[in-house]
């Protein structure tokens, strides 16, 4: 257990010992310990825990157990710092089931025992005794590093300004609580004693989402390649490389070029001093007045679909996004309504143009991956039954995870031959899924010649049509970021021990996929430079036309990876709510005002620097009255935000809409069931498209005070939750949800503010 980190190499032996002897006494020599389980059978519904005594847990109690969370497709891990305090530190391990918390499984044998950062005994397997006389067995890797107060802190700046892992000192994760801020700030000095940490509770585990994860990781499973979750040598698809008729989509016969315009509203009328400003695509921004002196902008969303005007007169187009100052902080800004969308989507024509591909092409760690990522999860909230399908693991199931540079040499028979292999593969399962009822398919990889894009085009002849999505990234900031993000997370390095010997292969890597790179030049495209960044840069599409790659177009526009906070949270208790009645429109009660006092705090001491955050609320009383308190950041007003419509429900109790209307059954399917003269969560996610584009071009926090239906259809986008599952979301009062927007994809934290 290496203490060398705490020493300092062109010290004398002795002056080195004395400074490593002082750490515990200068206030913070603590041990980092790591804690690692691989198996390469896994029992997809039995996760990983450790529990036992304090610091780690604080008893044996397996309800409080910590979930350890997925490293890799076969490997789980949990990171924590043991106190100078603790010398000795007793824990086991145990499974859970995914979906509840019994019965739970211990590991044989004794405690395991770390003291001062030594494993006490014989290191050994962790053994789980399932049904009767099946053993499960994960081979456990234990280590631990006298960790300095300064790498702490380093750490801790680098995992809150990066919103991923720290690469100091090799420390992939270190939790540590904030100390407790003193001095005047922007507001009351009572906001600022508030503890935010004291207020955590746990995150629901259905949110696959809710940690650090590779992305590649939850594409579709390769069913070419695995059975039942064990790699199979199955060759079956292998075949894929067959010859293709002649007289394909490369044929000579003209290919109609289509142009498409993006048209967005002018940002800087939005506040103009007139009062009132009206725009086609956006609909009407007003001035809006409550009770009691709550203001704040009024945003109505009309009907309408994104301006997308096609020209006549050119074959082209591009758009450039430079945002200027002014631009970058109206909100909100751009157009879109999309309330008969799901009418209008009916695509007709050839059976080819009824199934959607969207085949990405880019180098290495342009964001493809990512931008995948959020794609699919956009068109499965609108109800678009869509699936991610990432080459590269399939490569890794079917030659392995540790493939060297020389693998993706341009100039090597066999690496390219397997290449080409996994990805006729991937588009074979993929046009085999759209066959049974799938709609749109994103083939995950950076088929960077025309060569590979060819070879794709013609498998998809006659069954599908193809959309390319090229990601071109010039900023070397952000490539730089994206490529140690990609060996901290990828399988590909999950067992490189050496940050920078990973980082030397990926650079070769790199260097030989630029040698033979192809820009797209045909076919259908949509080229993406320069917008990962968020700040401005340009899209560019041709021969786009259709619906569906409409609205793909207008929400790679206004989407980017910029990391910022998104806070949900209903309004607090209302007198209706204490009635038991639905809709209507009435105030807070004396719970909801003390919860609105209490949100204002959090507020203010979570956003404390971050004066170009906002505050958005629905047109209703309980939501503008909950956002009264908090002072110092603008408040805008959606209507879309609303909660559901209750039709002639309105302001009835449930008792009283069974005895009153007893053929209304919501149970039945709740997902669809309109009310009289109302709406459905179907129609609420909708309306609530705007919204989300809203979220997703804003690059400051944006605290969303709503509704439980509309907060659960938001939170469903965010998490990625079937379309089924929204109106069974938990959404509990006087709670906040944090959702952490970043290049690491979306995380979730939960604070209860009160009971």
């Amino acid at each position: 257990m290496g203490t060398g980190a705490s020493r300092n190499p062109d010290s004398s032996s002795h002056g080195g010992e004395e400074r490593e002897e002082n750490l515990d006494q200068v206030g913070g020599g603590q041990l980092y310990v790591s804690l690692k389980m691989v198996n390469y059978k896994l029992k997809a519904d039995l996760i990983p825990h450790v529990y036992g005594s304090a610091p780690l847990v604080g008893s044996w109690d397996s309800s409080k157990a910590l979930s350890m969370e997925r490293e890799s497709a076969s490997m789980w891990e949990l990171s924590f710092v043991v106190p100078p305090n603790h010398e000795t530190l007793d824990f086991k391990f145990l499974l859970k089931p995914k979906h509840n918390s019994t019965p739970c499984v211990v590991e044989e044998g004794p405690n395991r025992q770390l003291t001062r950062g030594t494993l006490q005994g014989d290191a050994r397997s962790a053994l789980f005794r399932l049904n009767g006389d099946e053993i499960f067995e994960y081979q456990v890797f234990i280590q631990a590093d006298r960790v300095s107060p300064f790498d702490l802190a380093a750490s801790w700046r680098a995992y809150h300004e990066n919103l991923q892992p720290s690469i100091v000192r090799g420390i992939p994760d270190v939790t540590i609580n904030s100390a407790p801020v003193t001095g005047a700030e922007n507001g009351p000095s009572v906001s600022l004693e508030l503890d935010l940490e004291h207020y955590v509770v746990p995150a629901p585990t259905a949110s696959v989402n809710s940690s650090l994860m590779y992305a590649a990781n939850m594409t579709e499973t390769p069913r070419s390649l695995t059975h039942g979750g064990v790699f199979s040598n199955h060759e079956g698809s292998a075949s894929s490389s067959q010859s293709y008729k002649d007289g394909g989509v490369l044929s000579d016969r003209p290919v109609a070029i289509k142009e498409v315009e993006v048209i967005e509203p002018d940002p800087s009328k939005v506040y103009s001093g007139s009062g009132m400003v009206e725009s086609k695509s956006v609909g009407t921004f007003s001035p809006f007045q409550k009770q009691d002196s709550h203001r704040g902008l009024f945003v109505d969303r009309g009907v309408g679909s994104p301006r997308l005007v096609k020209s006549a007169s050119a074959t082209m187009f591009s758009t450039d996004l430079k945002l200027d100052s002014e631009a970058k902080n109206a909100m909100p800004a751009a157009a879109g309504a999309v309330a008969a969308a799901a009418v209008a989507d009916q695509m007709l024509g050839p059976k080819e143009d009824r199934h959607l591909a969207i085949v990405l092409v880019g180098l290495p760690a342009r964001g493809k991956t990512f931008t995948a990522a959020k794609l699919t999860r956009y068109l499965r909230w609108l109800g678009h039954d869509t699936k991610h399908f990432n080459v590269g693991k399939y490569r890794r199931l079917k030659h392995g995870a540790n493939q060297v540079a020389d693998f993706f040499r341009g100039d090597n028979p066999e690496g390219k031959e397997a290449r080409n292999e996994v990805a006729a593969l991937a588009m074979d399962d993929m046009i085999a899924w759209m066959q049974e009822g799938g709609q749109v398919g994103i083939f995950d990889a950076t088929n960077s010649t025309r060569e590979r894009r060819n070879m794709l085009m013609k498998m998809a002849e006659g069954k599908c049509k193809i959309i390319f999505l090229e990601t071109i990234c010039n900023d070397e900031r952000i490539i730089e970021r994206n490529i140690r993000l990609k060996i901290q997370q990828s399988p590909d390095y999950a067992e490189e021990p050496d940050f920078e010997a990973g980082y030397r292969d990926f650079k070769m890597r790199l260097d030989n996929y630029e040698k033979v790179y192809e820009p797209v030049q045909e076919g259908s495209y949509i080229k993406m430079i320069d917008m990962v960044s968020g700040q401005g840069g340009q899209i560019q599409v041709n021969n786009i036309s259709g619906y569906l790659p409409g609205r793909i177009v207008f929400f790679l526009v206004n989407t980017h990876l910029t990391p910022r906070p998104i806070l949900l949270t209903r309004h607090g208790e209302s007198r209706d709510n204490v009635r038991g009645r639905i809709g209507g429109d009435s105030g807070v009660s004396d719970t909801g005002e003390i919860y609105a006092k209490k949100l204002a705090n959090f507020v203010e001491k979570r956003l404390k620097n971050e004066r170009a955050a906002s505050i958005w609320t629905s047109t209703l009383q309980r939501t503008i009255m909950t956002a009264g308190s908090i002072v110092g950041f603008p408040k805008i007003q959606w209507r879309a935000l609303d909660e559901i419509n209750a039709g002639v429900c309105d302001g009835m109790t449930y008792e009283e809409i069974k005895k009153n209307m007893p053929e209304e059954s919501r149970k039945k399917d709740k997902l669809r069931y309109r009310y009289p003269r109302g709406e459905s969560y179907l129609d609420v996610i909708q309306r609530l498209e705007p919204v989300i584009i809203e979220l997703e071009r804003q690059r400051a926090p944006v605290v969303v005070i709503s509704h439980q239906a509309v907060l659960r259809a938001l939170y469903a986008y965010f998490a990625d939750r079937p379309l089924k599952e929204i109106p069974h979301i938990e959404m509990p009062l006087h709670t906040i949800i944090e959702i952490q927007m970043g290049v690491t994809g979306v995380q979730e934290k939960r604070y209860k503010l009160m009971d």
